[in-house]
């Protein structure tokens, strides 16, 4: 396991969500996970105009991507959210906030970058997430 350490500093406001603001890692390799989008195995869409569906299919396709290579969420040092409606960051923050703490038992979650934009590469896709993990 590398030595990750997430930490929020002094002098920094406090989170504003299930996130932290810094992730310290030694680490012999890293994983970058590209942007996972609410589709299934063979490709179909998950969770049509339902944005929490569509959550619990991202971040399991985060987890399939990452214990692929032997990890888990635990190696995840950063994430970067994009969300194509701001009426679906409260969402975000609540699906975050029970969820968070079963990936990530600690209570140490790391560092989100959270971007609203104007589409996603499918228009029935609400969201994508792309993460770095450590090994």
């Amino acid at each position: 396991m590398p030595d990750i350490t997430i930490v929020n500093p002094p002098g920094l406001a406090p989170p504003l969500g299930q996130y932290s603001h810094v992730t310290r890692v030694k680490a012999e390799e890293f994983l970058f996970i590209a942007g996972q989008v609410a589709a299934d195995a063979s490709g179909g869409l998950v969770g049509a105009d339902d944005f929490d569906a569509q959550c619990r299919q991202v971040f399991a396709n985060i987890e399939t991507a990452l214990t692929s290579q032997g990890a888990g969420f635990a190696n995840v040092v950063e994430f970067t959210t994009y969300l194509v409606h701001s009426q679906d960051i409260a969402k975000f923050m609540r699906f975050r906030l029970r969820e968070f703490p079963r990936m990530f038992a600690g209570g140490a979650y790391p560092p989100n970058t959270l971007l609203v934009v104007d589409r996603l590469v499918g228009e029935a896709f609400l969201v994508e997430v792309a993460a770095v993990a450590a090994l």
